[in-house]
C-alpha cells in the first residue's frame, strides 16, 4: 500500500481524497464505527471550501452549509462590535460557512466511494503499533477481522489530539494549555436570525461567563459557554445543569420556539504543536500535529491545509517525480503556519477566556471603552482564520522583473479572480488542485514555447486581456495594463511558486529543476 492514513476524521478523509485525485492509492484506518457525533468543528473557511471542492465534496457542501460574512459581539446587553470579513459578489465562496463536522466527513467519504479502486476506509479499526523498517512503515491494527500487520510506504497520522501514532513514536507536543473551560452544546430550535457569529461577554443570562452562538444546518444552534473556575466539569455536563443556562440565554435574546438538547461536550484551549511533522516515513497532520484554540476557527481549517500541502508532495515522491527530501518541506511550511495560527489563537483565547485577573481587567476596560470608542473595537475582533503565507519556504522560486502587487509573491496563496472562457465565466481557483499551473498573462496570442509547457506536465492557462474582463487577475497578480506580460507558476495546492515578467518559459522549467520538482 503506498499510503496508510491513521484517522478517518475530516483531515484523514480529505487527504485520502486529494491523494486519489493524484492517482495515489491509500487505506484509511478509523477507530470509530462511523462519523463523529456532535457538531465539533463547524466553521469552514473560504480556503477550506476550495480544498473540499478539490476533494470532491464541494457540491454537497454548498447545498448544505450556511454561509456568513460577519458577526456581532455584546458586552452585557450592549453591542460593542459588528465586524464584516472581506467579501465581494464575484467571489467563488463566502468567507465562511457553518456546517457540522459529521456532514463534512460524510461528504468527503461519499466522494471516496466514487473511487473504490484508489481508497478504502476500514472502520472500527485501531492502530496498536507502529515501527519503521527501511523503505516501509509497519503498522499493527486491530479490527472486526482481528489483528493484522500492514505495510505501507508512508504513514500519515491524522488520528487527532490523542494520536496513537504520536504516542507510539514517543513524540511530545510543545506549547501551552489554558485553564478556561467551555461547555459545548448543540440544540435544535427554529429561528429566523441571520447566520453570523454571535458572542456575549458577561451576559445577563449567564453573568460572569462568555458565550458564543452559531447557526448550523438542520435548525441546530451551537452554543459554547464558559464555566467558572469553581464549577465541577462532570456536574456541568449533566442536562439538569445545562438546560437552565441555555434556557436563560434563549429567553434573553428572544428565541421562544421549543428546543431540544442534542449533544454536549467540554473544551479547553490548547496552543500545542509538534516541532516537526515528518519523522522518517511518518507524517503528522491535523490535530495529531497541532492543537489550536477554537477561537478564530483555525483547528479544522489548518488541518485541511495540512492535507492539501502534503497530498501533492506525497504523490510526486511516490511517482518518482521528486526525491523524498521534498517531504521535509511539508514540515518546513506547516510548522510555521501552525505557530502563526497558535499565536492568533492565543490572543483570541486570552480575550475570550482571560487566564488571570490582569487579563480580565484589561478585557473589561476594552469592552467598556468599545461602547463609545470605535478605535477600541478591533481589540474585540476574533481574528477569523485566513490562509497562511509560506514566505520562508525553501520551495519559493524567484520573482523576476517589476510587479505591482505583493499579493501573489512566491509563497502566497494564489489570489482568486473571475475569468471569462469559451464556456462562460469561471473562477481561477477551479484550475488548481492537481497539477502545477502556469498562468500566462499574454497580449492575446499564446506563444508556442509557452503552450509547449503542457508537454512537460504543466497545465497552461492563458489569461489574455479579454479573458480577464474585470481586471481582477492582472491587478491581483501584479501586472498593470493590458499589454503587460508575465508567467506565474502555481503549485498544485494553490500557492504561488514563482513569477517572471515576459513570456520566456525557460526560467519556469529551470526553477522546477532547481527545486527538485519534475512534473
Amino acid at each position: 500500500m503506498p499510503v496508510l492514513i491513521a484517522g478517518g476524521g475530516p483531515v484523514g478523509l480529505t487527504l485520502a481524497a486529494l491523494l486519489a485525485r493524484q492517482g495515489v492509492r491509500s487505506l484509511v484506518i478509523e477507530a470509530d464505527e462511523g462519523y463523529c457525533t456532535g457538531s465539533r468543528a463547524i466553521c469552514i473557511s473560504r480556503r477550506s471550501q476550495e480544498i473540499l471542492w478539490t476533494a470532491g465534496a464541494g457540491p454537497a457542501l454548498a447545498a448544505k452549509a450556511l454561509p456568513w460574512t460577519g458577526g456581532r459581539s455584546y458586552w452585557r446587553d450592549h453591542e460593542v462590535l459588528h465586524f464584516q470579513m472581506p467579501s465581494e459578489p464575484t467571489e467563488r465562496f463566502a468567507p465562511m460557512v457553518n456546517i457540522q463536522q459529521y456532514h463534512v466527513e460524510a461528504f468527503v467519504h461519499e466522494a471516496l466511494q466514487r473511487v473504490p479502486e484508489l481508497v478504502q476506509v476500514a472502520w472500527a479499526t485501531r492502530v496498536t503499533g507502529v515501527r519503521q523498517e527501511g523503505d516501509a512503515v509497519l503498522v499493527d491494527v486491530e479490527g472486526p477481522s482481528g489483528r493484522q500487520a500492514l505495510r505501507a510506504e508512508y504513514l500519515a497520522a491524522c488520528d487527532g489530539g490523542r494520536s496513537t501514532v504520536r504516542e507510539q513514536l514517543g513524540l511530545q507536543f510543545e506549547g501551552t494549555q489554558y485553564e478556561g473551560r467551555y461547555v459545548i452544546v448543540d440544540i435544535v430550535q427554529k429561528t429566523r436570525r441571520p447566520v453570523e457569529r454571535l458572542a456575549w461577554f458577561d451576559p445577563p443570562s449567564n453573568p460572569g461567563s462568555t458565550l458564543l452562538m452559531h447557526r448550523q444546518p438542520d435548525e441546530v444552534w451551537r452554543i459554547d459557554y464558559q464555566l467558572r473556575d469553581d464549577e465541577d466539569a462532570a456536574e456541568a455536563l449533566k442536562p439538569e445543569n445545562i438546560l437552565p443556562r441555555v434556557r436563560s440565554h434563549l429567553q434573553m435574546i428572544g428565541e421562544t420556539e421549543p428546543w431540544e438538547l442534542l449533544w454536549a461536550s467540554m473544551y479547553n484551549a490548547k496552543c500545542l504543536t509538534l516541532p516537526s511533522y515528518r519523522h522518517g516515513r511518518v507524517l503528522f497532520a491535523g490535530d495529531a500535529a497541532h492543537l489550536v484554540p477554537i477561537f478564530g476557527v483555525r483547528g479544522l481549517n489548518s488541518g485541511l491545509d495540512d492535507a492539501a500541502n502534503l497530498a501533492w508532495k506525497l504523490a510526486l515522491v511516490l511517482e518518482g517525480g521528486a526525491d523524498a527530501a521534498l517531504l521535509d518541506t511539508y514540515s518546513q511550511e506547516r510548522v510555521p503556519a501552525a505557530r502563526e495560527n497558535i499565536a492568533h489563537g492565543a490572543k483570541s483565547t486570552e480575550f475570550m477566556a482571560p487566564p488571570d485577573f490582569a487579563f480580565r481587567l484589561m478585557r473589561e476596560a476594552a469592552l467598556r471603552l468599545a461602547l463609545d470608542e470605535p478605535a477600541v473595537r478591533p481589540l474585540i475582533n476574533p481574528r477569523q482564520s485566513a490562509p497562511v503565507a509560506y514566505t520562508a519556504s525553501p520551495l519559493n522560486g524567484p520573482q523576476q522583473g517589476e510587479w505591482t502587487s505583493a499579493q501573489a509573491a512566491p509563497g502566497q496563496p494564489a489570489p482568486e479572480a473571475l475569468l471569462a472562457g469559451a464556456k462562460g465565466a469561471f473562477h481561477l481557483t477551479q484550475c488548481f488542485g492537481t497539477d502545477f499551473t502556469c498562468l500566462v498573462f499574454s497580449e492575446g496570442a499564446l506563444p508556442h514555447a509557452v503552450a509547449d509547457l503542457a508537454s512537460q506536465g504543466i497545465a497552461v492557462l492563458d489569461i489574455a486581456p479579454d479573458a480577464d474582463p474585470h481586471g481582477q487577475a492582472r491587478t491581483r497578480y501584479g501586472l498593470a495594463g493590458d499589454a503587460a506580460t508575465g508567467l506565474v507558476l502555481v503549485r498544485p495546492d494553490g500557492y504561488v511558486l514563482g513569477r517572471w515578467r515576459g513570456l520566456d518559459p525557460a526560467p519556469v522549467l529551470a526553477c522546477l529543476r532547481d527545486k527538485g520538482l519534475q512534473p
